[in-house]
């Protein structure tokens, strides 16, 4: 292997526990050394980190009275096993006593999530340890920056979380609270510590102490019982003195967490891919033979994390919805503000604020004169909506002769019947039920470039065809400037200006189908936006909840709205989960995001990045052509290509790529690090010049 292609490969997943606290002073501190002990009396080899400690000199990291690193180093002296291990130590130290965020500002540095993870990972990579005990710092929702804290870095590193809690009067609370906050952000609950205080009755004399901590303790049980957290929860003992036989007895007592907290083997991902082999069918694929598949445990940011702790950099925004990326905070706030307001509610009779908002936010984005939104659950019935709202209209103006579509070839409209009858008839993946779909009209892909001069003569196959059958069609439908899943092809947008025209002289109407192309992934906000004209009518979907949950929505221009429902007609169309209140509120929360974390400049990069990164590949064997256009790359090669080695070839090197018949594209989340487009584009490349996709 060359150091180039050895440098493309992943890392070694990182593995361990993070300790946190219920509030600050519960004991967490103390837990960390006594569990640190018991894993090291265990023979597992780990060491104990903390990320950020404040109130400690960065020189006396491990020997001032405030540093725990020092009770760490403590709890295991004398131990034969911590010999050999890389002593406890902190990664970030500040000498202000006080919040990790103040006093870094004090000394004028910034803390970051990704900055403290990077640190974490690359002391985890340089290390010899089978796994890291980090501490972290006072409670869950400890402020790191003005946008971050302690919770986020958490989920951020995404290993399993002990949670050390004040067993005293009031103490129930914080930890119930802070269980909540764990489980509403995925992270998985190793264990519980309950850690009494000096004086477990402060502020209530008379209390019956023994008691209320048994009863602390039985009542965590039983909501623990009733959440499903099946982790263990010990209960230490206040001792009187530290010392080594002190700490012996706390370590004895978390034995119970040892075993829970070890880090599992890898096999968990074989685990799950032969269960899912034995009930579930992928798409696009054999039950009998069942496709190659990577089982992953959670995301975060541009990152997919698979069941044996590998990340994988994401070049495909999970078929081009995340493009914010995994686990915004934005979306799961508005997610579980929703949700605990109204999951869903029929359609039918009412409404809800979530699916107006949508509808005002969305009627603001697309070009002008569309007018009415139709909410649907899946970008195919989107498509179906629209091809229901042409023939409608055309029926309510008395064209009872329309009755087809005319569409370019080379496009990709979704799977249902009347959605697969416009795709392209012999690269549209529905050849096998030809004789069951209605009998569209198939004119010749849009051959003018995006890149090249415009041809005139390029719609000379439309206006042939609206010659031909113009009486009979109702609507044309294609994908604006981008033909997605049917080749991934960039045509100018001047072909788009000259079919409107067609369309308008012909009293055709014009649908958009802008669900791959909607939101910014072009470069414009639409795409329809590159030819400065609007359609009758546009289908939208796959990024609205930026990945979230499934939603689409079909608008229409006033017209058309009109010349359906005229006369007292009403559109029959009605999805059991139109307008899902909780998928309308991420969706109202996406679009937001979009525009205050400025997606034009973050797709402009993502251009610029796959530009530069991707035109290696022009000059490699077997590659015809190389095209980029906003947040999409494409590679095109020759012959179709051995998807099955190159998903495999691309996981074994830490991204996730999916190609397919011809087509090896990427379509990053626009939070996509440059580094992490130059990696997309350098395992691509090196795929491709090691020949991977003709094995």
């Amino acid at each position: 292997m060359s150091p180039a292609e050895n440098t493309m490969l992943p890392l070694r997943p990182l593995r361990g526990l993070f300790v946190t606290g219920s509030g600050t002073d519960v004991g967490k501190t103390v837990a960390t050394a006594a569990l640190l002990r018991a894993l090291l009396l265990a023979n597992v080899r780990v060491q104990a980190i903390k990320p950020v400690q404040t109130g400690v000199a960065p020189a006396e990291a491990r020997t001032a009275p405030l540093a725990d690193a020092r009770v760490y180093a403590e709890a295991v002296a004398g131990l034969p096993q911590a010999a050999s291990m890389q002593p406890p130590t902190a990664l970030r130290c500040f000498t202000l006593p006080a919040s990790p965020h103040l006093a870094a500002a004090r000394e004028g540095a910034h803390l970051t999530c990704a900055g403290l993870r990077n640190d974490i990972e690359a002391r985890w990579q340089s290390g010899a340890a089978d796994m890291l005990l980090l501490e972290g710092a006072g409670g869950l929702r400890v402020p790191l920056n003005k946008r971050e804290d302690m919770l986020d870095l958490m989920a951020a590193v995404g290993l399993p979380v002990l949670l050390v809690g004040g067993n005293y009067l009031g103490g129930l609370n914080h930890i119930l609270l802070s269980l909540d906050a764990l489980r509403h952000n995925g992270l998985q609950v190793a264990g519980i510590v309950l850690a009494p205080p000096v004086d477990p009755a402060a502020g209530c004399p008379g209390v019956d102490v023994q008691a209320m901590l048994a009863d602390n303790a039985a009542m965590l049980r039983e909501r623990m019982q009733q959440q499903g957290i099946t982790a263990p929860l010990v209960e230490l003992p206040r001792l009187a003195r530290l010392d080594a036989a002190g700490w012996q007895t706390l370590a004895e007592r978390l034995t119970p967490l040892v075993g829970h907290v070890l880090p599992k083997c890898g096999d968990c991902e074989a685990e799950i891919v032969r269960r899912d082999h034995q009930v579930i069918w992928h798409p696009y694929a054999s039950a009998m033979q069942p496709p190659l598949l990577s089982a992953v445990a959670r995301t975060r940011g541009n990152r997919i994390v698979l069941a044996d702790g590998r990340e994988l950099v994401d070049g495909m925004s999970s078929w081009w919805a995340a493009v914010h990326g995994y686990n915004h905070p934005r979306l799961m706030e508005a997610l579980h503000a929703q949700a605990g307001r109204m999951p869903h509610v029929m359609f039918g009779g009412l409404t809800h604020e979530p699916a107006v908002a949508l509808a005002e936010k969305l009627l603001q984005l697309m070009p002008d004169g569309l007018e009415r939104v139709f909410f649907a659950d899946s970008g195919s019935v989107a498509v179906e909506v629209a091809l229901k709202m042409a023939l409608q209209y055309q029926q309510g103006r008395g064209e009872t002769r329309r009755t087809r579509f005319l569409t370019p070839r080379g496009g990709y409209h979704g799977d249902t019947f009347g959605a697969m009858s416009v795709c392209d008839p012999v690269t549209g993946m529905h050849s096998l039920f030809t004789a069951m779909l209605p009998r569209q009209i198939f004119m010749e892909r849009p051959g003018c470039r995006f890149d090249q001069p415009f041809d005139p003569a390029s719609l000379d196959d439309a206006r042939r065809n609206f010659a031909e059958h113009g009486a009979e069609i109702a609507a044309v439908i294609l994908e604006p400037v981008v033909q997605g899943a049917g080749g991934m092809w960039f045509y100018h947008p001047q072909y788009l200006r000259g079919l409107a025209q067609l369309c308008r002289d012909a009293g055709a109407l014009l649908i958009f189908d802008e669900i791959a192309t909607g939101f910014g992934r072009t470069g414009k906000m639409f795409a329809a936006e590159w030819a400065g004209l609007s359609p009758d009518i546009l289908c939208c979907g796959k990024a609205l909840t930026g990945g979230v949950l499934t939603l689409a929505a079909t608008a229409c221009s006033g017209e058309v709205a009109q010349g359906i429902c005229g006369g007292g007609n009403v559109f029959m169309h009605g999805p059991t989960f139109m307008a899902n209140a909780l998928a309308c509120a991420v969706a109202c929360a996406s679009l937001e995001l979009l525009e205050e974390e400025g997606w034009r400049q973050r797709v402009a990069l993502l251009e610029e990045g796959l530009s530069k990164g991707l035109a290696r590949c022009a000059g490699l064997t077997g590659v015809a052509d190389v095209r980029v256009l906003g947040g999409i790359g494409v590679v095109e090669t020759r012959e179709p290509v051995n998807a099955q080695a190159l998903q495999r070839y691309f996981v074994e090197h830490g991204v996730w790529i999916r190609p397919f018949n011809r087509l090896v594209y990427l379509m990053p989340p626009y939070i996509s690090p440059a580094e992490d487009v130059e990696r997309l584009c350098s395992v691509t490349a090196g795929a491709l010049s090691a020949g991977v996709h003709v094995q």
